[in-house]
């Protein structure tokens, strides 16, 4: 489950547009002030847009950073179920070899 965004994606969309459509470029406190934002949020969304344009090499995009969610998710997943695998097999070999001691 993903965390609640306090500003809408409209408003996030709207404000980086605003911020790369001006010249000169506004700083992050007079846009963040006009738009009723923290510039610190602003900043972080403006480089975040970059990444996903390929213009900063610093952080990774929207896209791989979904696709580095998932994979952790999957590899938490599969890491549970060979673990119960493990411990179905060593319960089954137990089973079927009555010269090994029970623990």
């Amino acid at each position: 489950m993903s965390a609640i965004k306090k500003y809408p994606d409209e408003l996030r969309a709207r404000a980086v547009r605003l911020w790369r459509e001006s010249n000169p470029r506004p700083s992050f406190r007079r846009l963040g002030e006009q738009l009723g934002v923290h510039p610190e949020a602003l900043r972080n969304w403006i480089r975040q847009d970059e990444a996903d344009r390929g213009e900063r090499d610093d952080r990774l995009s929207t896209v791989e950073r979904e696709e580095m969610a998932r994979l952790r998710k999957e590899v938490a997943e599969l890491r549970r179920a060979n673990e119960i695998l493990k411990a179905a097999s060593a319960l089954f070999a137990s089973e079927l070899d009555p010269t090994r001691r029970r623990s």
